[in-house]
């Protein structure tokens, strides 16, 4: 019988997403695991928690950013910033939807490729204009996202939310492992003890 994969849950404008999407496959690959990879609007979910973006919350906004900052050092990347922060990343996850089905490998190259440029090379994601730049840089075709801005993707990012919704999710990093949900990049340690022991 084969394994469920790790659902990955994260906003293309949460730091710690961006954080986790640098090795989460690479710890599921020693797992034994492999990732479905779910970008949602964090958003959408803040309104229904009466919540504040993380980094823009007095006192505990600056801890969150020395903290950001303090885990890209620990991965040897510079961390940055967009200007315009937080930052509304509905044409970003748009954009993943319109791959991953056909090309989930893709889709995650793109993905990563988007949060770099939003995290270490300080520059905003927000705009359609802005990801399909990101995608060329890649060397993607227009063409492979045309589909993104269409009713077709907005219905499935729609949904995606909706689910992640009803699956507890709030936050990003989010991670599901055989049903048992773990939120934070900080997690990563735990998702891995609970595999190897089997839960507890």
């Amino acid at each position: 019988m084969s394994k469920a994969p790790i659902e990955f849950y994260f906003d293309f404008s949460s730091p710690y997403g961006f954080l986790a999407a640098r090795v989460i496959d690479e710890k599921a690959a020693e797992w034994g695991r492999e990732v479905v990879w779910k970008p949602y609007l964090m958003g959408v979910v803040m309104k229904e928690t009466n919540v504040q973006p993380l980094l823009t919350i007095p006192v505990k906004g600056k801890y969150a950013y020395h903290d950001v900052m303090r885990h890209c050092r620990y991965y040897g990347i510079e961390g940055k910033l967009p200007e315009q922060f937080p930052f509304i990343s509905v044409a970003a996850a748009r954009a993943f939807y319109a791959l991953t089905d056909a090309e989930p490998e893709t889709a995650k190259r793109l993905a990563r490729a988007l949060f770099e440029r939003a995290f270490i090379a300080g520059q905003s994601i927000a705009k359609p204009e802005e990801v399909l730049s990101v995608a060329e840089s890649i060397g993607l075709d227009r063409d492979a996202l045309a589909e993104s801005n269409s009713l077709e993707i907005k219905e499935r990012l729609r949904q995606e939310v909706e689910a992640s919704l009803e699956k507890g999710v709030f936050g990003s990093p989010f991670f599901i492992v055989d049903g048992e949900p773990f939120w934070g990049h900080d997690r990563l340690r735990d998702v891995g003890e609970w595999l190897q022991r089997g839960g507890w």
